[in-house]
């Protein structure tokens, strides 16, 4: 039986009663959900909010970023400790959009990883290309780079608690989505880098997540391809109506 993980990314919006009001209906509705793994990572504001209202279910809470030292003078920096003592369990790292955006680098979102492992949360490191590389042939050696640093010191014992998850930046946000095939592709690429670094082993047992544009109208195709695990939902993660037949394309996946 295969594993899926659909973690709901729900970036810098909603305010905190609409997160209320969707971790409730969330609960409500998929809260009892064990066949896939369901996480929810709301803006650090809302976390504790929000960790009250799925505390109980089955839907795991998750951050959105984390600083790489546990305390000190770090100014608006949020730390791997803080994670946890609001009930964090998994940590999305490397977003597209903190590397092109805020111009993270492979070397500090390895840093985070690292840091994260280590405190016993779960990262989710998330690996893509740009439109223009992918236009240049360059997809296979900008996955590789990202996927080899960001597992850089990483022990074969730490690899069950992490997930990866690909996301091709030019779909997301974007409406376009990766077609199936060219998911798998990345997909498939991604596992065999794993095998190489640890073994095959920890390959197969890897969570690979899909994130791009992901919906209700397209999840089931893309969650059949066979090295494809699961969902890192963005825009379709922001209402239960378009969340939860995304969990329920994973779960018929998995038969």
């Amino acid at each position: 039986m295969r594993k899926m993980s659909v973690a709901g990314n729900w970036k810098m919006n909603l305010t905190r009663a609409k997160s209320i009001a969707l971790a409730s209906a969330l609960k409500d509705q998929v809260g009892a959900v064990s066949d896939v793994t369901i996480a929810v990572c709301p803006p650090f504001v809302y976390l504790s909010a929000v960790g009250e209202i799925i505390r109980g279910s089955c839907i795991a809470l998750g951050a959105q970023n984390m600083y790489t030292e546990p305390e000190g003078a770090f100014t608006g920096e949020v730390s791997g400790p803080m994670l946890l003592d609001v009930g964090c369990t998994y940590v999305i790292l490397g977003h597209s959009e903190r590397r092109h955006q805020i111009g993270e680098r492979d070397k500090f979102i390895n840093a985070k990883l690292l840091k994260a492992l280590e405190l016993g949360l779960k990262p989710i490191l998330c690996v893509g290309e740009l439109i223009e590389e992918r236009r240049a042939g360059k997809t296979e050696k900008v996955i590789t780079t990202q996927v080899k640093r960001g597992l850089r010191r990483v022990k074969t014992a730490q690899m069950p608690s992490v997930t990866i998850a690909y996301e091709p930046v030019w779909a997301i946000g974007t409406g376009e989505t990766a077609t199936p095939q060219q998911a798998q592709e990345v997909h498939a690429l991604i596992r065999s880098l794993v095998s190489d670094r640890f073994k095959s082993s920890v390959a197969d047992a890897l969570v690979i997540q899909y994130g791009g544009s992901v919906k209700a109208e397209n999840a089931a195709e893309l969650l059949a391809q066979p090295d494809v695990d699961g969902a890192l939902v963005g825009g379709a993660s922001l209402s239960a109506e378009k969340f939860v037949p995304i969990v329920a394309a994973a779960r018929a996946a998995r038969k």
